[in-house]
């Protein structure tokens, strides 16, 4: 076997995954509150954990929703937000291939941007992955088990649990946590300078464009880096 081979199950998964839980927990609490206490049906906001399975995009359609905005802004927000999951089942397509249609489809259903970093940082090539779908499985399941917890829970105590908690504090370090563990090298370093940047200068746009546009000049300079320092 080749030294370069890289082993794991989902074992490896769970606990690749665990110290990053400590940041979803209350993220999904926040959204389960934020859920409790808007003017929208309560069953639908709690159905959104099993389908949409994305944080920021149900906090984002809670919050056009309950501010009286159409159901189809909502809808576009959250796709304009999720526009990133585009980039890594791309990337991740590469180590499932050979997987029957069953195992793509779950594990496209279960993709967040903490499985997928988990698990490309643990298998850098899929030529040299052994075991890959396991891991990510593990990972994603035990995120997914999680999430609902802990929107669930948000859901039900509402309002009983105080604002003077800050809870909020979890989500950009959630992100920033996801972030300093995706910098590997000086290009990745620049995509993130260049996207971040971007994003927040572009914070105007409706929709929440500035996030999409922010990841395209990201790539972009990641890319034209990679050229420069190869």
């Amino acid at each position: 076997m080749d030294n370069a081979t890289v082993e794991a199950n989902w074992t490896d998964g769970v606990r690749a995954i665990s110290p990053i839980l400590l940041g979803i927990t209350p993220f999904g609490l926040i959204f389960g509150v934020a859920a409790a206490n808007a003017d929208l049906p309560l069953l639908a906001a709690w159905a959104s954990s099993f389908i949409i399975l994305a944080g920021a995009s149900q906090i984002a359609i809670i919050d056009v929703l309950d501010g009286g905005g159409a159901p189809v802004v909502a809808i576009l927000t959250a796709i304009v937000i999720n526009a990133r999951m585009l980039m890594y089942s791309a990337d991740m397509g590469r180590y499932t291939a050979a997987e029957p249609l069953g195992t793509r489809l779950f594990a496209a259903y279960l993709l967040t941007d903490q499985a997928y970093l988990v698990s490309t940082q643990r298998f850098p090539e899929p030529e040299s992955a052994r075991g890959f779908v396991p891991f990510y499985l593990g990972a994603g399941v035990t995120l997914w088990t999680t999430w609902q917890l802990s929107t669930t829970t948000g859901i039900l105590l509402g309002a009983a649990i105080p604002t003077s908690w800050s809870l909020e504090f979890a989500i950009p370090l959630t992100f920033m946590a996801l972030l300093v563990l995706a910098i590997k090298d000086r290009s990745g370093l620049l995509a993130a300078v260049v996207g971040g940047t971007v994003a927040v200068l572009a914070t105007a746009l409706p929709y929440h464009l500035g996030l999409l546009v922010g990841a395209a000049c990201g790539i972009a300079a990641g890319m034209v880096s990679e050229r420069w320092f190869r």
